[in-house]
């Protein structure tokens, strides 16, 4: 994998991930992709961008994604995030309606995520790769074992943090990963654990909208002593990527 970039203090954490058998098998499997012509999105040195915005330390906030969108020129390796420029999918204009119920932070301009990324909030992916028109194609090849690697990590590091789960297929990963599980505010896990319905049309009306995760979250993080996440978007996003 090369072309790829991974944040040194990871690397330190789940490198070893890398010399698992599945790691190769997935290796493989992306090579010959590319090699048939097939269109992979992101591109090669944003497959572990949230991961390289988020140090493992930093991580205050966890957000589960599925797989990158599979648009053109939308996915950068960040959940819900889309490029500068790029229209706002459907779920995260839903994202930011409940933003602003919740928090009163009027919608951004853009869609692009990362200056969540750059305090603290880990915007990771299940699987993180996809091809092109073919949502969910590059499941069960690989990637999940990893992402399950990143999250125990992020779950056995004993300082609080906030694991936000939209939807069934987020939260039944997060029940797999050792270390996590229920507790927040002193009962059981260190963390808060909050879930709701995907903020997709076809479910935010089912219980995303009203479920205020953005006050929730920095009322757990202030009360331990982690600091507010400022939500609000810059007008132009910070380090956006070139083409």
């Amino acid at each position: 994998m090369a072309e790829v970039t991974l944040h040194p203090d990871w690397l330190a954490t789940i490198g070893g991930e890398f010399e698992q058998p599945y790691m190769a098998a997935l290796k493989r499997f992306l090579a010959d992709e590319r090699a048939q012509g097939k269109t992979i999105y992101p591109r090669p040195r944003d497959w572990f961008a949230a991961l390289d915005a988020t140090a493992p330390a930093d991580v205050r906030v966890v957000i589960l994604g599925q797989d990158p969108y599979h648009g053109p020129g939308q996915a950068h390796g960040l959940c819900f995030s889309v490029q500068p420029g790029v229209r706002t999918p459907p779920s995260l204009v839903n994202i930011f309606k409940e933003l602003e119920s919740d928090l009163g932070i009027a919608r951004a301009r853009h869609g692009h995520l990362k200056s969540w990324a750059d305090q603290g909030v880990l915007l990771l992916n299940t699987c993180l790769t996809v091809e092109a028109g073919q949502a969910a194609s590059h499941q069960g090849k690989g990637w999940e074992k990893f992402t399950d690697a990143a999250i125990a990590a992020v779950a056995a590091d004993p300082a609080p943090k906030v694991f936000i789960l939209w939807g069934s297929h987020a939260q039944k990963k997060a029940a797999n990963v050792a270390g996590l599980k229920e507790g927040g505010m002193g009962a059981g896990s260190p963390h808060l654990i909050m879930r709701a319905p995907h903020p997709s049309p076809l479910s935010a009306h089912n219980g995303f909208f009203g479920s205020r995760p953005f006050s929730q979250a920095n009322d757990f993080l202030l009360a331990h002593g982690r600091g507010a996440i400022d939500w609000r978007l810059p007008d132009v996003p910070p380090d956006a990527p070139t083409a």
